[in-house]
């Protein structure tokens, strides 16, 4: 699969653009654990375009991660122009548009999956910023605004006749939010569309290496996104890359997984500082799978998620090394 000159291989699986999730750290644990692609957290435009020092900071990016993409989202179109403009000054590998984002501050002022109730407004601002910048734009969305509302299909040859290189859709309506099951059946039958010509990649649900080998293989996309499944489980990547190039899959040991996440959270406390470094790990302490079902572990996990200092988290992780690694 190519996006623009961006050669991603076959079957390519890539990490998808999370706030508050997808920083530097997480991102290049990633791309070393098999993410073809890794995707920055969203970047509000008008902010950036105001010179928001936290939102500028999103803009940094490690060469190690390339292929890498900046995601910009906004519903002014003089502001998401002039942040795509300076977000190609940073130096990613493409430009990505978020109008998939369902969260009420975003959506619901018109930005992000706001833009799936307004189509033309959603179409100039991809054509704005394709026109603006040299890079590759691409989009990631959803099929439509709620149930009744399900467009994915005919907006899909739209958002690609504004010149798009690739589009994305999450396999969820906005009034869904993350709940139910994600359906594939129409980003399915998008790919399936003989108008489109740029590769079509899905997102949603993708917790295992068989649920992302069936989205190709059902699906016939040409690339998968892997969200909240990554989330204290950056070894997915590994474990899919695996199964797709073989069709078999040998997990990491337990004692690489937790090196993994000792790493996130010292790299975490280096970035920013240690109290809000461990503020910004523990959904990820949270949501690992390495600690489910772990005998007596009830008491340890809220010790671990109550910690505020590295000294305290590194004690902690020694008695859960020793008792259960």
């Amino acid at each position: 699969m190519k996006i623009g000159n961006i050669d991603l291989g076959e079957r390519p699986v890539m990490l998808a653009p999370m706030e508050d999730v997808t920083d530097p750290s997480f991102r290049l644990i990633c791309r070393e654990q098999g993410a073809k692609m890794v995707y920055t957290e969203f970047v509000s435009s008008e902010a950036l375009v105001r010179n928001i020092a936290s939102t500028a900071r999103k803009l940094h990016i490690d060469d190690r991660e390339r292929p890498v993409a900046i995601q910009i989202y906004g519903r002014d179109p003089e502001a998401m122009v002039g942040a795509a403009k300076m977000v190609e000054e940073a130096r990613p590998d493409l430009i990505d548009i978020n109008f998939g984002c369902p969260v009420k501050k975003v959506a619901g002022k018109g930005a992000g999956a706001g833009m799936l109730r307004d189509i033309p407004k959603m179409l100039s601002i991809t054509e704005s910023v394709v026109k603006a910048v040299n890079l590759p734009v691409t989009v990631k969305t959803r099929l439509g605004w709620d149930a009744d509302n399900k467009i994915i299909t005919d907006l899909g040859p739209r958002l690609q006749d504004c010149g798009i290189a690739a589009l994305t859709v999450h396999g969820r309506t906005r009034s869904q939010m993350y709940t139910g099951d994600a359906d594939w059946t129409l980003i399915g039958k998008l790919k399936a569309d003989p108008r489109m010509e740029i590769p079509v990649i899905g997102n949603g649900d993708i917790t295992t290496p068989e649920a992302a080998a069936k989205a190709f293989d059902d699906y016939g996309v040409d690339g998968v996104m892997i969200g909240r499944g990554a989330i204290g489980a950056t070894w997915i990547f590994h474990d899919v890359d695996q199964y797709i190039k073989t069709g078999k899959w040998s997990p990491l040991p337990d004692k690489e997984k937790f090196a993994l996440l000792r790493r996130q959270i010292r790299e975490s406390i280096d970035r920013i500082d240690e109290y809000r470094g461990i503020l910004h790990i523990r959904r990820h302490l949270a949501a690992t799978p390495l600690f489910k079902g772990l005998p007596d572990f009830r008491q340890v996990r809220i010790r671990m998620l109550r910690a505020e200092t590295a000294d305290e988290l590194e004690q902690i992780f020694r008695e859960i090394e020793e008792c259960y690694f």
